[in-house]
């Protein structure tokens, strides 16, 4: 197969890869540039384990290539965080909240949501519910992720969840 030069722009950083220009860009995310928040899940674009957004639109990267990236802004989790290490507002939620228990579908959940504000900041419950069936979850029942969401959506102050004793 062949290989080709892509330049790829990853949470406002650009890496310069080779790589088989059939390399899903969730093998690069994860496997090149060592991204552990893009995961391995179905490899069909079914159980959002793997949403990346692109342009600020949440993507399945395992089902994009590599190649098709260049030129793109990809977004994983890490690029929600504060480069200080502080958390992002959404995930103190999903930790105050419960609606992280395994933490599996957990960046696939908070980039659609992240994505979903940015469209729709007034989105109401019905809507969050509705933007987050693409993005599978085994422990929560998604009572709790559906309530981190709604909390931050609507403003919420979810403290420093992390932080407690």
């Amino acid at each position: 197969m062949m290989r080709t030069q892509v330049r790829l722009l990853v949470n406002g950083e650009e890496h310069d890869l080779w790589i088989r220009t059939d390399r899903t860009l969730l093998n690069a995310l994860h496997d090149d540039i060592g991204l552990p928040d893009v995961r391995y899940g179905c490899n069909e674009g079914v159980c959002g384990t793997c949403t990346v957004l692109i342009d600020g639109e949440p993507t399945s990267a395992c089902l994009m290539y590599a190649v098709q990236a260049e030129g793109h802004e990809v977004t994983t989790l890490h690029g929600l965080a504060d480069p200080a290490g502080e958390l992002h507002p959404l995930q103190k939620c999903f930790l105050e909240r419960g609606g992280a228990q395994c933490g599996f579908c957990t960046p696939g959940m908070m980039l659609t949501a992240a994505a979903l504000k940015e469209r729709t900041p007034d989105a109401s419950r019905e809507d969050i519910r509705y933007e987050l069936v693409g993005n599978l979850c085994r422990c929560t029942g998604y009572t709790a992720i559906v309530d981190s969401v709604e909390a931050w959506m609507h403003g919420e102050h979810c403290g420093d969840a992390g932080e407690r004793e």
